[in-house]
């Protein structure tokens, strides 16, 4: 075999490629890359489906998780019920009312910051989706008025397109109905 096969095997012999691994000091073996990315990413879903995986809930965290959903509505359905009261029995309602104004004024002080901590974190959050879509609207505004003032320009530009001159009264004129002799000989051979 002499030198050149002595030097090929040196280079690619013993199952190596030594170029391969010299270039791989300076680049990343792309398939090998992407072998150990997609790996990494596997295990990363697997974390987070083992974070949230549906457990079996007690009894408890059923009703704790049934007990955190009822307020909101218990509140609506309750004001609505005392409408109907009011209207239906008056006296059993203006008696409830007559209990309510016993209670002591730093009791609807903490009624009051309940509540309004209760539905502060649902008002704050509608309240900024508010303020971002103001702010949305705001940015457009230059756009609107650009707009507006190219309508503007394009309305004082006629280019003669329905404008009342004095011919147009000749033109109305020949649409008017005159006396046609052979309109009325074709009227009379039509009524035979």
């Amino acid at each position: 075999m002499g030198l050149i096969g002595n030097l090929l095997e040196l280079v690619f012999g013993g199952g190596r490629n030594v170029v391969r691994e010299t270039a791989e000091v300076f680049r990343e073996n792309a398939e090998a890359g992407a072998v150990r990315d997609a790996e990494a990413q596997v295990r990363a879903l697997e974390q987070l489906a083992k974070e949230f995986a549906d457990r079996e809930k007690g009894r408890f965290d059923r009703v704790m998780d049934g007990v955190n959903r009822m307020p909101r509505p218990a509140m609506a359905f309750g004001i609505l019920l005392l409408f109907t009261l009011s209207m239906t029995d008056p006296v059993w309602f203006a008696s409830r009312m007559q209990g309510l104004s016993l209670v002591p004024e730093p009791l609807w002080w903490l009624l009051g910051a309940i509540v309004s901590f209760y539905f502060g974190a649902r008002h704050q959050f509608v309240g900024q989706e508010f303020q971002r879509s103001i702010a949305q609207s705001l940015a457009r505004v230059p756009q609107v008025v650009e707009n507006n003032r190219a309508l503007q320009t394009l309305a004082t530009q006629t280019n003669g397109i329905a404008e009342t001159d004095p011919e147009q009264s000749f033109e109305l004129g020949a649409i008017v109905a005159s006396n046609n002799p052979a309109l009325e000989e074709w009227r009379r051979l039509t009524k035979l």
